[in-house]
């Protein structure tokens, strides 16, 4: 195997739907794969799939290693892009070493991993036996992840395809909740002589909440609350709000529509001036296009706004909403510990807005206690608000067969030693070892950058080295 074999199966995988909650194709494509090269195959009543390769001559004795890597992918697009992720396959580019999707996300997390252990399933390299578990719903949740069953694998040794940093080796990872704040509100006529300001941040890089929440980047969510927060004293109406999407990806746009007078439209756009500038001031060399509009239209007659009781205390709630790092850890170091993100704010339904947020830590109290804090700060302005969807930590194994033999196959192969990390984005393994107890695992993966996101790439040089490593760790694994 090599890693112009993965890339071409990846390649096929990009053709395939498979947005989180919606993996039919993927998981039917995964069914008709071990039918083709003749595999046993499994699936499991949540979508999970497991391929199975028995042992190669002579390697019956050696202990089953599970590959493991989820189905689902995140689904983002440029504001302008048509491309419609329920049938279109990823429209990807191969340049200057990268494989990259410049409008929508390219879904190399983690169907890079798929397509690694696809590619070993159907290699000749003699190895043990091989499961390759497919989970689904992974991003929005973990829930194939929770699904499982006992006996659905019977490995003990579990290789996590899902990191994006080649020359590392995941040993540790944080545990994850969904918060969300829910405001009812009433709907109130736009006073008759106003005019409509839309205002509107595009452009932020945006990322994974997990991985990139240390990055320093623009939140537009928060930052649209925290000019919202500004104007308050005009005494404006708030006609509508949107922004952000997924929960485990920062906010790259937001825009909101306000009604006022005529006569304090001058003002407003002052202070959207004056924002701009203190915008750029602080994001402006990070951010090379992120961009404040405001732009003034006539009001439509039937326009109506939020109770301006409500809105105040939406607004005043996301501009107090804790974003980003909320603690460093103290026994490793440059490792985040707790953060939170502010996801999305959406108006669903009539009468109701809902703010998705999601918190993070290695530490069970830490990420409790964040929740409890953006829990304090929706309720304090009248939301309603419910945790779910919490997953648990994998904290690091003091003792690990597979991890000293990653260790040694990458120092073999490529002279120097790898890094032994935890990650502060959110894995399957700490759900892993509820169900599986006793579980020996690491994480290990190419390098990707800009994952969740469009403009999500693969580098393919990190590629050639991480297929090298998992065929050589497989094959020698003892």
């Amino acid at each position: 195997m090599n890693a112009n074999n993965v890339l071409e199966i990846f390649k096929e995988i990009t053709k395939v739907p498979r947005e989180s909650g919606h993996e039919e194709q993927i998981v039917k494509w995964l069914q008709d794969f071990a039918a083709k090269h003749g595999l046993e195959c499994k699936t499991d009543e949540a979508g999970n799939v497991v391929i199975i390769k028995e042992a190669s001559a002579g390697k019956e004795n050696v202990p089953t290693i599970v590959l493991q890597s989820h189905s689902d992918m995140v689904c983002e697009k440029t504001a302008g892009s048509t491309h419609d992720f329920t049938k279109d396959p990823i429209p990807y580019v191969i340049e200057d070493g990268w494989m990259v999707a410049h409008e929508t996300t390219l879904g190399a997390d983690c169907g890079i991993g798929m397509a690694s252990a696809l590619g070993l399933l159907i290699s000749d390299v003699p190895t043990g036996k091989i499961e390759a578990l497919f989970t689904v719903s992974e991003e929005t949740g973990l829930d194939g992840a929770m699904a499982l069953k006992p006996g659905f694998i019977t490995g003990k040794t579990l290789i996590n395809l899902d990191s994006e940093d080649e020359g590392q080796i995941f040993v540790g990872c944080a545990g994850g909740l969904d918060t969300t704040a829910k405001f009812s509100y009433k709907e109130e006529d736009v006073d008759p002589d106003s005019v409509i300001v839309e205002i509107s941040i595009n452009g932020c890089i945006g990322g994974h909440s997990g991985d990139d929440i240390n990055r320093g980047r623009a939140n537009a969510v928060k930052l649209l609350a925290n000019l919202l927060y500004d104007l308050l004293p005009l005494g404006y109406q708030l006609v509508s709000i949107d922004g952000g999407n997924k929960r485990n990806a920062i906010a790259r746009d937001a825009r909101a529509e306000i009604a006022l007078p005529e006569e304090l439209v001058d003002e407003c756009l002052e202070t959207v001036d004056d924002f701009r500038d203190a915008m750029l001031e602080m994001y402006g060399t990070r951010e090379k296009n992120i961009k404040l509009m405001a732009t003034v239209s006539p009001m439509d007659d039937e326009m109506v706004a939020i109770d301006r009781e409500t809105a105040t205390r939406l607004v005043t709630a996301l501009a107090a909403a804790p974003h980003g790092v909320l603690a460093m850890s103290q026994e490793i170091e440059n490792f985040v510990e707790t953060s939170s993100n502010l996801a999305s704010v959406k108006m669903t339904e009539p009468g109701i807005i809902r703010i998705g947020t999601s918190q993070r830590s290695c530490i069970t109290a830490a990420r409790r206690s964040a929740g409890r804090k953006v829990e304090a700060c929706f309720v304090q302005a009248g939301a309603n608000v419910e945790h779910e969807s919490e997953y648990p930590g994998w904290a690091p194994a003091s003792e690990s067969a597979i991890r000293d033999a990653c260790v040694a196959s990458y120092k073999k192969l490529f002279g120097t030693e790898p890094k032994v990390l935890a990650i502060h984005a959110g894995l399957e393994c700490g759900l892993f070892t509820e169900t599986y107890p006793g579980l020996d695992m690491i994480s290990v993966g190419p390098t990707l950058r800009g994952v969740h996101a469009p403009g999500e790439r693969l580098e393919i040089a990190s590629l050639d080295k991480f297929v090298l490593l998992l065929t050589d760790l497989v094959t020698n694994f003892r």
